[in-house]
């Protein structure tokens, strides 16, 4: 571009601000429709025909627009307050700079944003009442479409996985191996997959780190989020992992399904007096919750994004 002070504004130089698709980017490339990492699901914005005049109405729709993208993704611009007829015509030389950072905060998944809510439990598998060997649940969050999809973990959506402990493994109340199992799911937290990495509580000891996966690093085969094990005797062989994948290449998937197996190993278990009270050896009720963190219009955009359902796919407990 050759934008700059003492130039003549073209209408090339117009469209490539609104419209461009590679670096700078315009705004409907981050804003609009977009592709894989860019793209919010907002209505173009008009480019100018040739030899046309641009006037304040056309560079408002612009900086309106920058603006509301900029509300979402909480970044500040220099270069998008409104004109009015009978202005003076000024340089914004600012205005590709701050055109590259929208385009930026959309990409990594609009870290910033404040304009999300988080829904309530949307599914819940339940393990056996007392259980021994593992507890394995897949649930699943499906989109209307795969643009939907895209938009939601660009504009900052995620999908959390929150395993939680309900009931007593032990007769008289909360057995130390119950007491194990809630510091390792504390450990894991929220497991909230975002688009372009993930994030977990802390503790306990870290098996498989693959936090730095997101949306758009997932396949359709299942691919290791997290994998934590207990870090206290004799409760070591315990362990809980979380896996994700789609149903389809992004671009094209609608569905992303989380696989979460929490595996009692620990030594324990092992015991041979049928008739002895065995039941500080068990482990209580556990639940694989699923949760979305939705976008919402509270920033700025037009539109919002959540999954249009969910399901279990599977609950075993053996």
């Amino acid at each position: 571009m050759a934008y700059s002070a003492g130039d003549t504004i073209l209408d090339d130089e117009y469209n490539a601000f609104v419209n461009n698709s590679s670096s700078p980017y315009g705004l409907n490339h981050f804003a609009g429709t977009g592709l894989t990492v860019y793209g919010l699901g907002e209505s173009a914005v008009a480019t100018v025909s040739a030899t046309d005049t641009i006037d304040a109405s056309q560079w408002n729709s612009l900086f309106t627009g920058m603006s509301n993208v900029a509300g979402h993704t909480g970044d500040s611009l220099t270069s998008a307050a409104a004109v009015s007829a009978g202005d003076e015509i000024a340089i914004r030389s600012a205005l590709i700079t701050d055109l590259a950072t929208l385009a930026a905060s959309v990409a990594a998944g609009s870290p910033n944003s404040s304009a999300i809510t988080t829904s309530g439990i949307l599914q819940q598998p339940a393990s056996s009442s007392t259980w021994y060997g593992s507890f394995t649940t897949q649930v699943r969050a499906t989109f209307a479409s795969a643009n939907a999809m895209r938009f939601f973990f660009n504009a900052g959506g995620k999908i959390r996985l929150d395993p939680i402990r309900t009931g007593n493994g032990g007769t008289d109340g909360t057995s130390g191996k119950d007491a194990a199992w809630d510091n390792l799911n504390n450990a894991v937290g929220n497991l909230d997959i975002a688009s372009q990495s993930s994030t977990r509580g802390t503790g306990e000891t870290l098996d498989t780190d693959g936090l730095a996966l997101g949306f758009h690093d997932l396949t359709t085969s299942y691919q290791t989020i997290l994998q934590l094990s207990d870090d206290t005797y004799p409760y070591t062989a315990n362990t809980i992992k979380i896996e994700a994948k789609l149903d389809a290449a992004v671009g094209s998937a609608t569905i992303i399904t989380i696989q979460t197996t929490a595996t009692d190993g620990s030594a324990d278990l092992t015991f041979t007096d049928a008739s002895a009270d065995n039941t500080a050896y068990r482990n209580g009720t556990h639940e694989h919750r699923l949760y979305s963190i939705n976008t919402t219009t509270g920033g700025g955009l037009a539109n919002a994004y959540a999954p249009s359902g969910t399901a279990i796919v599977s609950n075993t407990t053996t």
